[in-house]
């Protein structure tokens, strides 16, 4: 019998994945369902291509993690087996408790909980179904293991999820620019002082990267049609929520009604042993299905929402440096609320304000250690001749004004 399964994959060709604990964590019913949830959410509005999923890309930072892993053994960094399974079991459900439409639910259906705290609850899950053979890769993943460099692979400038996503989402959308080296990248990788850093002739790799990132983030991630469509869908949440609230019969399936009728954080996971099953039974198709028939709905603001999700009548972005005053606000929402035979404070619905910043290049955080033949380690910032870190960490603040079109 082969003891690997071999699954063609469009961006790295061949992914092999051993029979064992790492087959069987991909067979089980939770990963299943990041078949479900498509990667990059709503950015489809803006790049039809964009409908890969996160089960997709998370076998992809798999290949990644097995590649590093390897290149690392190559230069004489020892790791042994058990800790190359676990960080491969890790990375495989690093974006497990990813809800639908990415970040949507965080403060619309829950709130005060990460998806990285609903990922550590459903992982603790797989670990009981799988009879406590994840005790090490849960470890790695809080970085409670004595050897840092693991969870840095998982989680850090240098980790295999953005190498992967940037290389996915690039291939997926067409943003060709977005086009890393990840190989060579992940050639470069070396341990210095038990830290992750990147062989000296690596350093032009790195500096693609980072430039690459800002690109997507600002072009893909960000992009202001993208976030504009979002926002539809954070009201249309927030609206059938608030109906529920007022007792009316608002329809949903089973997971997603759960979400609309209670208020649900940190707290309420810890005491509802089925708040868990509930939230892995919600996927991309429960929103779609209530939107379509949301779009139905006797209440007028409901309804005008989900139609603009349905059928891709976007909210207008306005994007500014500084914030839109609160009067210039307040008209815009009285003009809706007129043109809509609406309340005025129901209009909220249909503006919302967001601040958006995204800081490049984060010292604190975003240190990239350059390994010289001599031993030594420079950042980055010093390495780079081309890389004004001045300039790039700089904070960057736009604020996406978006509303609904008016005739």
């Amino acid at each position: 019998m082969n003891e690997h399964k071999i699954i063609s994959d469009p961006v790295f060709g061949f992914i092999k994945i051993k029979r064992g604990l790492l087959y069987d964590i991909v067979q089980h019913p939770f990963f299943q369902r990041l078949n479900r949830i498509n990667q990059l959410g709503l950015a489809s509005v803006v790049y039809p291509g964009a409908r890969h999923t996160r089960f997709q890309h998370s076998l992809g930072a798999f290949h990644l993690m097995s590649e590093a892993i390897k290149s690392l053994t190559e230069k004489g960094v020892y790791i042994f087996d058990s800790e190359a399974e676990a960080v491969q079991a890790a990375i495989l459900m690093h974006d497990i408790g990813h809800g639908p439409f990415s970040h949507v639910l965080e403060n619309t259906l829950i709130h005060g909980i990460s998806h990285e705290d609903i990922s550590l609850m459903m992982m603790e899950q797989i670990n009981h179904d799988l009879k406590d053979q994840l005790n090490l890769a849960i470890s790695i993943f809080k970085d409670e293991y004595p050897n840092k460099i693991f969870h840095q692979l998982i989680s850090s400038q240098l980790d295999m999820d953005r190498l992967d996503y940037l290389r996915r989402d690039s291939f997926y959308t067409g943003v060709t620019e977005g086009n890393i080296g990840s190989a060579r990248i992940i050639k470069m990788l070396n341990v210095a002082d038990d830290k992750l850093v990147v062989d000296s002739k690596g350093i032009y790799s790195i500096e693609n990267y980072l430039t690459t990132r800002r690109l997507m983030y600002w072009q893909v991630y960000l992009h202001k049609t993208a976030v504009g469509y979002e926002k539809v869908l954070v009201n249309t949440l927030k609206r059938a929520k608030y109906l529920v609230r007022q007792g009316l019969n608002v329809f949903a399936t089973p997971a997603l009604a759960y979400f609309l009728k209670n208020d649900i954080d940190a707290q309420w996971f810890a005491s509802h042993p089925e708040a868990l099953q509930m939230y892995a039974e919600l996927d991309d198709s429960d929103i779609w299905s209530a939107l379509k028939v949301w779009k139905h709905s006797e209440d007028k603001i409901l309804s005008t929402l989900a139609t603009d999700m349905t059928d891709r009548h976007l909210f207008k972005v306005e994007v500014t440096e500084q914030r839109s005053e609160d009067d210039y606000l307040q008209e815009k929402m009285h003009q809706i609320a007129v043109a809509m035979g609406i309340p005025d404070e129901d209009a909220h619905y249909l503006l919302t304000l967001t601040e958006i910043g995204k800081d490049m290049y984060n010292p604190e955080d975003d240190s990239i250690g350059i390994l010289y033949k001599d031993g030594t380690v420079k950042d980055i910032a010093e390495a780079s001749e081309i890389l004004n870190v001045q300039l790039l960490s700089k904070k960057i603040r736009k604020y996406y004004l978006c509303y609904q079109r008016i005739q």
